[in-house]
């Protein structure tokens, strides 16, 4: 069957190795039960989970920050399907960059005005750290979003926001990005993948999160859709 559209997976692979916060991943995937011991002449392989609820490729709900607002399992549908841009700022990014107004300003002069309703996704090109956990967590060192770009994205009315690192926050800058998205009921995914192969304009963004009641984080199965 064809569709009028082609599927980009936006998310990396969740194992033990991958990068996080602390440094301590944490996750385990655990076969409990495998075919040579099922009783059963049909085969079955049973497995279980066990990880942090921020990790790989996630999105935090407005209650990761804020008491009192919307947790994951009260997002609703239309929230996490949203049309989508990416501002790459990869060919001057180091450790110290922090996305500027003036980048979204150089954006929106190459491909017009930031609609309202919009899902922002910052391309960095950190991800090619993403192989050698130690480097891509950097000591809390890497790429992040300035207040006043997200101030001026706040402006433009921006659903949410999404970077291919940790954070769109460092801490030495005291969390900012989360505040102002947060407070605002937006959202913010972290640690995108392949966003080389995303056009600038004219893709449409679905966050699909693990639906667990009262959790303000989880892993997403994230891809965009290319009319």
């Amino acid at each position: 069957m064809k569709f009028p559209f082609t599927p980009i997976d936006l998310t990396h692979v969740l194992e033990h190795s991958i990068p996080t916060w602390d440094g301590s991943c944490g996750f385990q995937h655990i076969i409990r039960s495998d075919y040579e011991a099922c009783a059963s002449e049909v085969k079955f392989r049973v497995g279980e989970f066990a990880m942090q609820s921020g990790i790989g490729t996630h999105l935090d709900a407005p209650a990761h920050c804020i008491p009192g607002t919307n947790t994951i399992d009260q997002i609703s549908l239309t929230t996490l399907i949203a049309p989508c841009v990416v501002i790459d700022v990869s060919s001057s990014c180091d450790e110290n960059y922090r996305i500027s107004p003036q980048d979204v300003k150089n954006f929106e002069k190459e491909f017009s005005s930031i609609l309202s309703g919009t899902f922002v996704m910052i391309k960095t090109g950190w991800e090619r750290f993403w192989q050698d956990p130690e480097k891509y967590r950097n000591n809390h060192q890497f790429p992040s979003v300035s207040k006043e770009a997200a101030l001026l994205l706040m402006e433009r009315e921006a659903c949410g926001l999404g970077i291919d690192t940790l954070s769109p926050d460092c801490p030495e800058s005291g969390f900012p990005v989360h505040q102002l998205f947060l407070q605002s009921n937006k959202l913010i995914v972290e640690n995108a993948a392949n966003l080389d192969h995303l056009p600038k304009v004219g893709s449409f963004i679905l966050i699909i999160p693990i639906k667990v009641k009262a959790t303000t984080e989880a892993p997403i199965r994230l891809f965009a859709l290319i009319p």
